[in-house]
């Protein structure tokens, strides 16, 4: 059984992560963007490029959980940010790309997700030491 000091730190992690990414979305539809999972697609599309990812290729990439990329991927598509071509060596699969409104659309997010994130996390940390050792110790969480 845990500590209670460990039941304590578990409840403040989820009760922080739900806090936090709550007010990012805020922040996001506040100033008229889609939700973070986008910005997340968005952004690994642009790290991918130019070969683009396959669908299958997303789920370890990507920050958020998304039980259902390729509902995401299809609104994404509707949207004209990303496009889907038939992979090169498997005619079976498909390879995405971002299209050039998709990065546009990814670049001004991230003024209003880097604010948030200072907002919400950087401005609750005593500077650059503190943040380093909360990515630290949440760091051993994911060995």
């Amino acid at each position: 059984m845990p500590s209670d000091p460990t039941t304590d730190a578990w409840i403040a992690l989820v009760r922080a992560q739900q806090k936090v990414l709550g007010a990012v979305e805020t922040d996001l539809k506040a100033s008229g963007f889609p939700p973070l999972s986008w910005y997340d697609i968005l952004l690994e599309l642009r790290r991918a490029r130019p070969d683009g990812l396959r669908p299958m290729d997303f789920e370890p990439r990507l920050l958020l959980a998304q039980h259902n990329v390729s509902r995401l991927l299809d609104r994404l598509e509707k949207a004209g940010l990303i496009r889907r071509e038939a992979h090169e060596r498997d005619g079976r699969g498909q390879q995405i790309h971002i299209t050039d409104a998709g990065l546009d659309l990814q670049q001004r997010m991230w003024p209003v997700y880097g604010a948030a994130i200072e907002r919400h996390v950087g401005s609750k940390l005593a500077g650059d030491g503190e943040a380093g050792d909360l990515a630290g110790l949440l760091g051993k969480l994911l060995v």
